[in-house]
């Protein structure tokens, strides 16, 4: 009887080994969850991101103002009759220690 009881459980380890352990196994499924919900979140970032551009390139189409602001801003471009000034800040000159 304990000979049968042996045998049934190794048999009973050997069935459960792939199950487990195996290519397709409950590892296996765990660790491609645990994957895609971190692909999940990556592509949710992208999403936001994507949707932005998507509303820049809507609005650029659509109105001149978009496109004023991006030449001012980025360009330095200014209108017909418009003055442009720059002030530029000095920078403090540095001061080195007397020499002893």
């Amino acid at each position: 009887m304990r000979l049968l009881a042996l045998v049934l459980t190794v048999l009973l380890v050997v069935i459960q080994w792939p199950l487990w352990f195996g290519k397709g196994g409950w590892m296996r499924v765990w660790d491609l969850d645990r994957q895609l919900i971190a692909q999940r979140a990556v592509n949710g970032v992208y999403n936001a991101r994507n949707a932005e551009l998507a509303a820049e390139v809507a609005s650029l189409r659509e109105g001149r103002e978009a496109i004023e602001e991006r030449a001012r801003h980025q360009l330095n471009m200014v209108r017909d009759g418009e003055v442009f000034f720059q002030f530029v800040v000095p920078k403090p000159e540095s001061v080195t220690p007397p020499s002893r």
